[in-house]
């Protein structure tokens, strides 16, 4: 785990750094996302909800499109797809505690999982390792975001 500018930042993940999310690759095509630490912190901290949308489930979420929403007392919007797939799962965990993913966002907070359309492709959009921590890096600095 990477910590950059108070944000933590796991290094084996894949991120769409202008959407703060991320993906990891499971078994079979799998892959699981979640929202990043910055987007916890973005939204308030303290969750409301977090909800995938049900009528999603089984369907096709293209990348950059909402999979879920989440709300705080000081923001309600999307979490945006990092990949195109479809989407098989919500993390039920998030139903009694929405606070998972922020206190635990690339752990237990985790927001769903999507058989994905085209990995190969599509993860070649994201960042990941030293090249994804640099790339998060550069968008907090430019934004003037902290974590702390």
């Amino acid at each position: 785990m990477t910590t950059v500018r108070g944000c933590n930042l796991p290094e084996e993940l894949y991120y769409l750094v202008e959407k703060h999310v991320w993906a990891k690759p499971l078994d079979g095509g799998v892959v699981r996302v979640g929202i990043t630490s910055v987007a916890g912190k973005l939204s308030g901290g303290k969750l409301a909800a977090i909800t995938v949308k049900a009528k999603n489930i089984g369907q096709e979420v293209k990348q950059t499109k909402s999979l879920a929403t989440v709300e705080s007392s000081k923001f309600v919007g999307p979490v945006p797809a990092p990949i195109t797939g479809i989407l098989l799962k919500a993390n039920d965990k998030l139903v009694n505690d929405p606070n998972l993913a922020v206190s635990d966002p690339y752990g237990e907070g985790w927001v769903a999982e999507m058989q994905a359309s085209d990995w190969e492709s599509e993860k070649g959009i994201l960042v990941t390792g030293a090249e994804g921590i640099a790339a998060y890096q550069a968008k907090l600095e430019a934004d003037g975001i902290s974590c702390a």
